[in-house]
């Protein structure tokens, strides 16, 4: 069963910005969506994510996952794609807004406590998107292609559209864009 993962960022929780309509989408078109609440996500911190993610016994990571992070979110999935078993690989990873280290924060360094092992991140997705702005007021652009460049991923730059959340405008309690992204298949992946 197809399924997705949706981590919000930095402050934030399931009911914001776009996550309960991204939610409400992928559900219509059969999928299994978690969108959880992060503790203490005013303090991003990876250990304690994955343990609170992988602690759900109820959620299976598999070929047919997609994994979706915004902000610290995304930054987030990097750091639990690097503990994963072994042997999973998930089919797509699309991270909104990402960033490759503490943007000189003292609350994002729990996200870099171990460094980022790309060679083993990449063996756990087919895919990664990198969705970003050229205007991101919290993430430099750098950042993305960094990223992208170490895990021979793409990146899909968007004009205007700030760190895509309601700071940009009300616009944002949804984002149609991440269903063009995920219709990448042929024969309609996204609802078949």
């Amino acid at each position: 069963m197809k399924n997705a993962l949706i981590l919000h960022g930095t402050g934030n929780n399931s009911k914001g910005n776009w996550f309960p309509w991204l939610k409400q989408e992928l559900k219509g078109c059969g999928w299994k969506v978690w969108v959880p609440d992060l503790p203490q996500s005013d303090k991003p911190n990876t250990k304690r994510y994955n343990q609170h993610i992988l602690a759900n016994r109820e959620w299976e990571f598999n070929k047919d996952s997609v994994l979706i992070g915004h902000s610290s979110g995304a930054v987030a999935i990097l750091g639990l794609l690097s503990h994963l078993p072994a042997n999973v690989v998930v089919d797509t990873c699309i991270l909104v807004g990402s960033f490759k280290d503490n943007l000189g924060c003292k609350d994002f360094s729990g996200l870099f406590q171990e460094p980022f092992d790309f060679k083993k991140i990449k063996k756990h997705a087919k895919r990664f998107v990198f969705i970003h702005s050229d205007n991101d007021p919290h993430c430099p652009l750098e950042h993305a292609k960094y990223l992208r460049e170490q895990l021979d991923g793409e990146l899909i730059i968007k004009k205007g559209q700030g760190h895509f959340n309601l700071e940009k405008g009300k616009e944002y309690r949804q984002f149609p864009f991440l269903l063009n992204v995920l219709e990448w298949k042929k024969n309609n992946w996204l609802c078949s």
